[in-house]
C-alpha cells in the first residue's frame, strides 16, 4: 500500500470539496479508505470502498466503524479491475438512483506501468457508466503520462495537475 501524501489529498479536496455534496463516493484501491471517508465528511451521501488486500480491507472496515458510517457505506473485498469488468454497468448507475459519483482512483503507481491496459480500461468504463454530474479523480506519478487520458477516446476534457511526485487528473461528466 502506498498512502497518498497529505498535501496531495488536501489539494484534491480543495479542488472538489463542494462537489462531494449529494454524490456517491467510490474509493477504488481504497487502502485505508481515507478518500471515501473524507468525501462522506464533505457531504457525499454514501460510499463504496473497493480493496482487494484483506488486511487493508480490515482497516477500512475498522475506520468505517470508528466513524459510525456503516449505514452509508459498502466495502467490497475484490479487485477494482474485476469490479470494473463484472459490476460496472448501466445497472450500477440505476442502483444509485442515477446519483452522480465522485470516484477516487489512486492505485499503486506501478499499476500504471505493469497493468496500464487494465488501468485505462477501468478509467474508460467509469467514464462510460458514470451518471451525469460525476467527477473522476485519477492519481498517478510522473512515470505515467496522464496526457494519454487526453488522447483519442478519453477526450481532452481533463484537468491535469502536478503535486510532485504525484500527478492528478480530474474529469467531470
Amino acid at each position: 500500500m502506498r498512502p497518498m501524501k497529505h498535501r496531495t489529498r488536501e489539494s484534491i479536496f480543495n479542488l472538489v470539496s463542494t462537489e462531494c455534496e449529494g454524490k456517491h463516493a467510490i474509493d477504488l484501491f481504497a487502502g485505508t479508505g481515507a478518500l471515501g471517508l473524507e468525501a462522506l465528511s464533505r457531504g457525499a451521501t454514501s460510499a463504496t470502498f473497493i480493496e482487494k488486500h484483506v488486511p487493508s480491507a480490515r482497516i477500512v472496515e475498522q475506520n468505517i466503524r470508528t466513524l459510525a458510517v456503516e449505514d452509508r457505506t459498502t466495502l467490497l473485498v475484490t479487485s477494482a479491475f474485476l469490479w470494473g469488468k463484472r459490476d460496472l454497468s448501466p445497472a450500477t448507475s440505476a442502483e444509485q438512483g442515477e446519483r452522480p459519483w465522485i470516484v477516487f482512483c489512486s492505485p499503486p503507481y506501478v499499476f500504471f506501468q505493469e497493468r496500464q491496459d487494465e488501468m485505462l480500461d477501468l478509467i474508460r468504463r467509469i467514464r462510460e457508466y458514470a451518471p451525469a454530474g460525476s467527477v473522476l479523480i485519477v492519481e498517478a506519478d510522473d512515470r505515467f503520462d496522464l496526457q494519454l487520458l487526453r488522447d483519442g477516446e478519453f477526450g481532452d476534457d481533463w484537468d491535469i495537475r502536478a503535486y510532485a511526485p504525484a500527478v492528478v487528473g480530474l474529469w467531470r461528466k
